[in-house]
C-alpha cells in the first residue's frame, strides 16, 4: 500500500511545477510569440506588464527560486487580472471566462503559504549539504 501522506511534499513540488509551466506559456505567448497568440500586447501596456510578470514569475516558480514572494506577487496579479479583465463582463466566473484566473490566484496563494516543496532551488539552498 502506498502512503500518500508521505508523498505530500513531492506533490507540492509537482503542483508548483505544473502551475508554473501553464503560467509560463502566457508570458512566452505574449512576449516571445510562442505559442502564437491572436493579439500581441503593446510594449508597456497592462497586458505586456502582466506577460513580463508571467514570464519571469513562471520561470522562477518552475525552478522553485524565491517561491514564496513570487507566488504572492503572481497571486495578486491573478486577482488583479480577474477584477480588471473578467469581472467587468459579469460577476459570475462561468460567464466572464475568469475561472482560470481565480484558480491560479488561490493555487499561488497556497504556494505562498506552503512553500516550494522539496524539488526546488529554494530547498536546495536551505539544505546543509548545499552550504558545504
Amino acid at each position: 500500500m502506498i502512503d500518500i501522506d508521505a508523498l505530500r511534499p513531492q506533490f507540492l513540488s509537482i503542483l508548483r511545477i505544473v502551475s508554473a509551466l501553464t503560467l509560463l506559456q502566457y508570458g512566452t505567448g505574449k512576449l516571445l510569440g510562442f505559442p502564437a497568440l491572436e493579439r500581441v500586447p503593446a510594449m508597456f501596456s497592462l497586458p505586456w506588464i502582466a506577460g513580463t510578470m508571467e514570464l519571469i514569475g513562471g520561470a522562477l516558480l518552475l525552478l522553485g527560486l524565491f517561491t514564496r514572494p513570487v507566488a504572492f506577487i503572481i497571486s495578486g496579479l491573478m486577482a488583479f487580472a480577474y477584477w480588471i479583465g473578467h469581472a467587468q463582463n459579469s460577476i459570475f466566473p462561468i460567464l466572464n471566462g475568469g475561472n482560470l484566473a481565480i484558480v491560479y490566484c488561490f493555487v499561488f496563494l497556497y504556494l505562498f503559504a506552503a512553500g516550494p516543496g522539496p524539488w526546488s532551488l529554494d530547498a536546495y539552498r536551505r539544505s546543509p549539504a548545499s552550504a558545504a
